[in-house]
């Protein structure tokens, strides 16, 4: 076997060495500049699949309204299964934000700590600013649990598809001529009459009832509840 030559040698050597740190205030500066945008791009990236998810749902919504609400023939459970599959949009939504508030907090450190000082110093700096991202590229965890951001995104979007969506299955279930073989009244006269037009299938009414009525007390108190702001999320009111 041909002994490697010492030219050669010296070549791998140099191309398995780390890269060279910058080491100028020029090279950090132009380090930061190309991190920010990369930064930028990922939340970006997220960004869009969040309002992707977000415009799912309202074409889900809008299309199963306008299939349970044109015509007396369209069952009432199809309100119900529309916000099943806006639940789901959700719990993927959810996931995703996560992502989205990890690129966020470090595009918002660097804007906040070293663009804004830079345009403007304040004495009120932030010593570890860097650290913080450093720590943050070297192991990255998630900076909300996940029921916190079901509840933000609850918040901001679904807690108003939720709300159509229950102000159309009352409207259904409580008009008569909006539901098949049923008289063309326009409100029921009784309490036993609209827990009869809850039904689904082998669900009795009630039981419909309850279940829907929790479950959007679930979204309100999701809307309502707001956690103590914390972090970068607590500067500034422009919140995603």
């Amino acid at each position: 076997m041909a002994k490697e030559s010492p030219l050669r040698a010296a070549v791998v050597h140099e191309a398995r060495r780390a890269p060279t740190l910058p080491v100028t205030s020029a090279e950090k500066a132009n380090l930061i500049i190309h991190y920010y945008r990369g930064e930028i791009g990922r939340m970006i990236s997220w960004r869009d699949r969040i309002d992707r998810s977000s415009n799912w749902a309202i074409t889900v919504v809008a299309g199963l309204l306008s299939v349970s609400l044109s015509t007396p023939t369209s069952h009432h459970g199809v309100v119900l299964f529309a916000m099943l599959l806006i639940s789901l949009f959700l719990l993927i939504e959810a996931r995703r934000y996560r992502f989205f508030d990890v690129y966020r907090a470090r595009v918002r450190q660097l804007e906040r700590y070293y663009f804004a000082q830079a345009l403007c110093p304040d004495d009120e700096l932030n010593p570890d600013w860097a650290a913080a991202i450093a720590k943050s590229l070297r192991q990255p965890t998630f900076l909300i649990s996940y029921r916190e951001a079901l509840f933000r995104r609850i918040r901001r979007n679904y807690c108003w598809m939720y709300m159509i969506l229950l102000l159309a299955w009352s409207l259904k279930i409580s008009t008569p001529k909006l539901l098949p073989d049923q008289p063309r009244a326009d409100l029921v006269h009784s309490l036993a009459q609209l827990v009869h037009n809850a039904a689904l299938g082998g669900v009795p009414g009630w039981a419909v009832l309850t279940v829907v009525g929790f479950w959007h007390a679930g979204i309100l108190y999701a809307a309502l509840h707001r956690e103590p702001d914390e972090g970068e999320f607590a500067h500034g009111e422009v919140h995603v």
